[in-house]
């Protein structure tokens, strides 16, 4: 029981360690449960550390466990109920807001620096990110494709940025370097080891 308790201790060390700060998505009103667990997913899986909830004009989805496969657990949520609030706040914090878009003018995305503090919005299923966010943000990003399909399921799409922002990061040793003061990191570890 112990050797267990001990290997988690350092999983859990390993993977905090590692955990992106100042890198995060805002989930605008995605309706589907499986695309946003796999969104939760993808976010575990490259280090995100928080993801932003927008939903205005749909409920957030029930996830289930089973899922979610406890994705949702070990990346931190923070809910908005206005864009003044949300814009606010990664405003505040330092980030570039970029949301995909597959307008003129927006960019591919290996024309972003994405090692420096970024938020991506990730739009509806149906109409995409909220017409009411696009005035405040910083630039428009797009995946580009070659096939006749436009655009990718979202929860594709988020995996793909992601992985994007990972292999940018990747090659700055941004994951050998905790993004959390000595403060934080103890008290994050702390938390998680009671999960």
């Amino acid at each position: 029981m112990r050797a267990m308790t001990d290997r988690r201790r350092a999983k859990i060390e390993k993977v905090l360690s590692r955990r992106q700060k100042d890198l995060t998505l805002v989930l605008d009103n995605i309706h589907d449960p499986h695309n946003v667990s796999a969104i939760y997913r993808s976010c575990d899986a490259f280090g995100v550390h928080k993801v932003h909830l927008y939903y205005t004009g749909t409920p957030f989805p029930h996830l289930s466990e089973k899922t979610s496969a406890s994705a949702r657990k070990w990346v931190d949520t923070v809910r908005h109920g206005s864009k003044e609030s949300l814009i606010g706040e990664l405003k505040n914090t330092g980030y570039q807001i970029l949301a995909t878009n597959c307008t003129p003018t927006a960019k591919p995305l290996r024309e972003y620096d994405l090692t420096i503090p970024t938020a991506i919005i990730m739009g509806n299923e149906h109409s995409g990110v909220s017409e009411e966010l696009f005035p405040l943000v910083d630039g428009e990003i797009y995946i580009p494709m070659f096939g006749m399909i436009q655009s990718f399921n979202v929860s594709v799409a988020a995996a793909l940025l992601l992985g994007e922002a990972s292999r940018q990061r990747q090659l700055k040793g941004m994951y050998d370097t905790k993004t959390f003061s000595d403060e934080e990191y103890q008290e994050l570890l702390a938390d998680w080891l009671e999960r």
